[in-house]
């Protein structure tokens, strides 16, 4: 979403949307050849793996095909329990989700039991084929400063964002036009009667709520039930999406500054936020001219902060390694967590390089540099956190080299009842975008965490969230509806850490598996 990502990431998008029908027949792909899983996780669990194939364009089925890579993890409550398959995604768009039929087991009250847990990589992404990559090397260390304070930075990083859009260009081949939400959800669909099943039930965090919105919307009948955690606004996609995450991911970095004071027994970085966050600027300004170890530079330092606005976990973690840099000089701690998020391993810009075919080909982005500068001078004013970071994250899309489609009309009011999640705060994917998908598909239910930062992080230990997505998988019981635009059921958000307390899911050495935009 900004990946994450993801992090979610036009230029007058509403004027541009029209409505679209599901296809009068689907697609009736090859059998799945399920056979052994690679990934460690999935070997452990005694999953199953395979390849769905697909065409590559769903309005030519006879043409060109591509692979999906799919993951299973089958039901095991009694079959007169069973309830059919659940899809899952973890966001990006761009992430892997290969490895998330594990999900099933973190269910509450073993009501992951009764489906078979299907993850999957999608188009373009991880061990599909063909998986998309341009330049492994563009997130190398020591890169130009994000805030173009100078003509000659601004031309530096827009040379960069084409050259990048280019080398994609060069790399993805026809792929690069088949990339859209569409196309996944339309792959979705594929999946669904390679499993034969009459209908698919879908849990999607992030850009995989979009995926779910979409889906809804095209294949109501074909939903059973349906977890959006991390709401996307379907009115945002992409560019206002992305200034208005700018505004959120402010916010929480101070809430994180004020935590840091609060805990100054701890990190001894001070006792007042606004202070901490001064000399954050501060040191930005410093490893401009003077990187740390030679190659961390400012752009670094503001990545390995990003995760701290998206949620809760690893709060210690770069306390820890950020307090070590700034009271001792010792700068590895940040450069392992810079090193955990970006990669100059071969692929490595996999994830990068599909969120920008989805984003940049779902909706037209705006081409003059104009109108660029401007909103995102204008968001600095108020955002200077993230602005420019991510105004740069997402400018290859100015020079991508394939067309963009246009949206679909979000419209759930044919679709099951669905149990939506948010966190009041959330900076990926604003609040109010739950409520407009609350809108949308009126027999929602909408959990509020109220008052928290977290992203998209539910079957992670909130026993009030955990246990209301169990019900609902078990029964299809959701919180009863409220009048107004407002949520339906009020939960704790997920706590901020209490330094030298380890949560369980430290203990077990497991992470939050909903992509953010690094």
């Amino acid at each position: 979403m900004r990946k994450i990502v993801a992090a979610a990431a036009a230029v007058g998008v509403v004027a541009g949307i029209v409505a679209w029908a599901p296809v009068v027949a689907a697609y009736e792909p090859p059998p799945i050849a399920w056979g052994p899983c690679e990934h460690p996780v999935l070997v452990l669990r005694g999953a199953e793996c395979g390849k769905l194939e697909v065409p590559l364009d769903h309005d030519a089925r006879e043409g060109k095909k591509i692979k999906i890579a799919v993951s299973r993890i089958k039901a095991t409550a009694p079959a007169d329990q069973y309830q059919g398959v659940m899809l899952t995604n973890p966001g990006g768009p761009g992430g892997s989700g290969i490895h998330l039929s594990i999900l099933g087991e973190r269910v509450p009250k073993g009501a992951g039991k009764t489906y078979d847990w299907i993850g999957f990589d999608p188009r373009g992404v991880g061990s599909s084929e063909p998986s998309l990559t341009c330049d492994s090397g563009y997130f190398s260390y020591n890169r130009p400063y994000y805030v173009p304070v100078s003509g000659e930075l601004e031309q530096t990083w827009l040379d960069r964002t084409k050259g990048y859009a280019q080398a994609c260009a060069a790399q993805g081949g026809d792929l690069l036009a088949h990339l859209r939400t569409t196309d996944t959800v339309k792959d979705m669909e594929a999946l669904r009667v390679a499993l034969g099943q009459e209908r698919i039930n879908f849990l999607g965090y992030s850009y995989g709520t979009y995926l779910g919105q979409v889906y809804g919307t095209l294949f109501p009948d074909r939903v059973g039930r349906m977890v959006l955690d991390g709401v996307v606004d379907p009115r945002n996609v992409w560019y206002k999406s992305n200034l208005e995450q700018n505004v959120g991911f402010e916010r929480n970095i101070k809430i994180y500054f004020d935590w840091l004071a609060k805990h100054d027994a701890t990190y001894h970085l001070g006792t007042d936020g606004s202070q901490i966050e001064a000399d954050f600027y501060a040191t930005q300004q410093k490893l401009r001219t003077e990187p740390a170890g030679g190659v961390f530079g400012p752009d670094e330092l503001s990545d390995v902060f990003l995760p701290a606005a998206y949620f809760v976990f690893g709060w210690q973690d770069l306390a820890t390694a950020y307090a070590k840099y700034r009271n001792d000089g010792d700068v590895s701690g940040l450069k392992a967590l810079y090193d955990g998020i970006h990669s100059s391993e071969p692929g490595s810009d996999n994830s990068f390089a599909v969120y920008l075919g989805v984003q940049c080909t779902d909706v037209r982005w705006p081409t003059s540099w104009d109108r660029w500068r401007a909103d995102n001078w204008k968001t600095y004013a108020i955002a200077p956190f993230e602005t420019w970071s991510n105004a740069w994250y997402n400018a290859p899309c100015r020079e991508w080299g394939a067309p963009a489609g246009t949206p679909v009309q979000v419209d759930g009011s044919k679709a099951p009842p669905v149990l939506l999640i948010s966190e009041t705060l959330d900076g990926a994917t604003p609040f109010e975008g739950a409520l407009e998908v609350r809108d949308r598909f009126p027999n929602s239910a909408l959990i509020e965490g109220v008052g928290g930062t977290t992203h998209s992080a539910s079957l992670f230990g909130n026993a009030c969230v955990d246990d209301q997505i169990a019900d609902y998988l078990a029964s299809g019981k959701l919180p009863e509806r409220r009048q107004g635009r407002v949520s339906d059921s009020k939960c704790d958000p997920h706590p901020q850490p209490t330094p030298g307390v380890r949560a369980a899911w430290e203990d077990a050495g497991d992470r939050p598996r909903t992509m953010y935009r690094p």
